[in-house]
């Protein structure tokens, strides 16, 4: 048996094994402009199996730098982009750090908590004071994500002075308003059609069984 795992490793997997072969053979023809027409014609073989990357920028100067990859940066042709740098295509990008704080509410994530903590260190104003309400509304929404259908306003606020460690407080007298009957909230990579109206059918299908 002739396995995957025993043959040459592919050095663009997206493109298949029949693409990086096509390449070596083009690079082994001897005769130059018979290498630049068969090369021309592997590009454009190349755009039709990925025709996502016609949506990047200057998209055919990318499949030519991915060819001259394959190639080993060394195919003898007429390019009609310069050979790109060995170094700059194949240096991996440096790891971003990860934060190791934990959370300390999963269902609000760590951006709010870093939105508290930009707020807290703010001047008492109005501005501040609109910062709040916003931040408190769209923790409201958050919460409607992940636990039930109603929450109180004094419950996210409480929230909020608990996740700023007693540094943010929320004004008195602040208010929310009402959450409309017919709103609804999708988890995040949940699809809502139709305004949402086929997410809030299948909720309610669920509830009557």
């Amino acid at each position: 048996m002739d396995y995957n795992t025993q043959r040459e490793k592919l050095i663009l997997p997206e493109y298949g094994r029949y693409v990086q072969k096509m390449v070596e053979m083009v690079k082994a023809i001897p005769d130059r402009e018979k290498r630049n027409e068969q090369i021309r014609a592997v590009v454009q073989v190349m755009a039709q199996l990925n025709p996502q990357v016609r949506e990047m920028v200057d998209y055919k100067h990318k499949l030519w730098d991915h060819m001259q990859m394959m190639a080993g940066y060394d195919i003898d042709i007429d390019s009609p982009y310069p050979v790109p740098d060995r170094k700059v295509l194949e240096t991996k990008p440096q790891p971003i750090p990860i934060e190791k704080r934990p959370v300390k509410a999963a269902c609000y994530g760590r951006n709010i908590e870093n939105m508290i903590k930009l707020i807290a260190e703010r001047e008492d104003d109005e501005a501040k004071r609109e910062m709040i309400r916003a931040l408190a509304l769209y923790m409201r929404q958050q919460y409607l994500i992940w636990n039930k259908d109603s929450v109180a306003d004094a419950t996210i606020f409480a929230d909020i002075e608990k996740l700023s460690e007693g540094r943010l407080k929320v004004p008195e007298g602040l208010e929310l308003g009402a959450v409309a009957a017919d709103a609804t909230f999708a988890r995040p990579g949940m699809i809502q059609q139709n305004g949402g109206k086929n997410y809030k059918k299948n909720r309610n299908r669920k509830r009557k069984k």
